[in-house]
């Protein structure tokens, strides 16, 4: 029997679930109206979003409690979920969560972002990824150990987790700095738009890029970045692998910084979840920086978002 319905609301998707009292996804529906995307501007455009993802859903199940996390608690969102400060886990989300009232009739509760705000330095944000992180809780990770989760992606991330609560996080914008770079930069114009290389050339040029950024002092990246450049100009290295060579230095620069300092010298627990194609990339960035294999988790949204629904008293314990 259904009992919940939950919403992963990102830049450029939506995603749904509903689900019964026990957390299992009963069924899944999806569209492009991310917050940037929707079918109209403003409010109510968020509003035809949300009807034409779970109206089905509501009429068949009237008063399903509906909960969501993702960038629709942006600032730029339905309605802004303000950040909460770490240490966070779900108790917290819950107690800050944003509400609104939609027209289909239910309350929509949104998930706050986390914080981190130390006095000695720079700020740093998350909106979503704390979903993903209550959904690894249980589903692989165990909440009474340290641990490490890593998440690849546009602005991949890394933190620590202490006692099932966020204790600290990094952000690092490594697959932006790619994109920027490969299309709108110098570098981009020696690579082509697609790449006939073999799949074992292309291998080799992100493990050259990978040793490349093992071997780098401090300050080194933007020499690192010059190299995709000489290293195309002089024919050591194809046209067709160069995004590859580039993908390896700017991944093995994140993985050196982001295992110092969530990894260390201690031995938690390390899991990874994102799209499998670039965890594998990163899979194989962390072996080559001599760090442990995590654990691999599919999507864990569903999960921290039926988690989050119980902290705020929406579902049994």
């Amino acid at each position: 029997m259904p009992a919940l319905i939950a919403l992963d609301w990102g830049t450029s998707s939506l995603r749904g679930f509903l689900m019964d009292s026990m957390g299992t996804v009963l069924d899944t529906r999806s569209s492009k109206h991310g917050i940037q995307h929707l079918p109209e501007p403003g409010l109510a455009g968020y509003e035809r979003a949300f009807a034409a993802l779970c109206g089905e859903w509501l009429t068949a199940h009237p008063g399903l409690p509906v909960v969501a996390g993702g960038m629709v608690g942006s600032a730029q969102g339905w309605v802004e979920a303000p950040y909460v400060r770490c240490p966070a886990d779900t108790d917290t989300l819950a107690a800050a969560a944003a509400r609104v009232q939609t027209t289909l009739g239910p309350v929509i509760h949104i998930a706050p972002g986390v914080l981190l705000d130390p006095e000695d330095a720079a700020p740093d944000v998350m909106r979503g990824e704390e979903i993903q992180i209550a959904g690894a809780l249980g589903a692989g990770l165990d909440p009474r150990q340290p641990a490490c989760v890593i998440l690849p992606g546009t602005h991949s991330k890394w933190l620590r987790l202490e006692e099932g609560r966020i204790v600290d996080f990094a952000s690092y914008m490594t697959g932006e700095i790619f994109a920027v770079m490969r299309q709108h930069s110098i570098l981009g114009r020696l690579m082509p738009e697609t790449s006939d290389a073999s799949d074992s050339d292309a291998a080799a040029a992100f493990t050259l890029g990978l040793t490349a950024a093992r071997r780098a002092g401090p300050g080194d990246l933007t020499h690192l970045l010059f190299t995709t450049r000489s290293l195309g100009l002089t024919g050591r290295l194809a046209p067709g692998v160069l995004a590859d060579y580039l993908s390896g230095l700017l991944i093995g620069q994140e993985i050196r910084s982001g295992g110092a300092r969530m990894i260390g010298t201690a031995s938690p627990q390390i899991a990874m979840i994102g799209d499998p194609a670039l965890c594998s990339r990163y899979l194989t960035a962390m072996a080559h920086m001599g760090l442990p294999a995590p654990m691999m988790l599919n999507n864990t949204a569903p999960r921290g978002l039926f988690r989050f629904a119980q902290a705020l008293g929406l579902l049994p314990h």
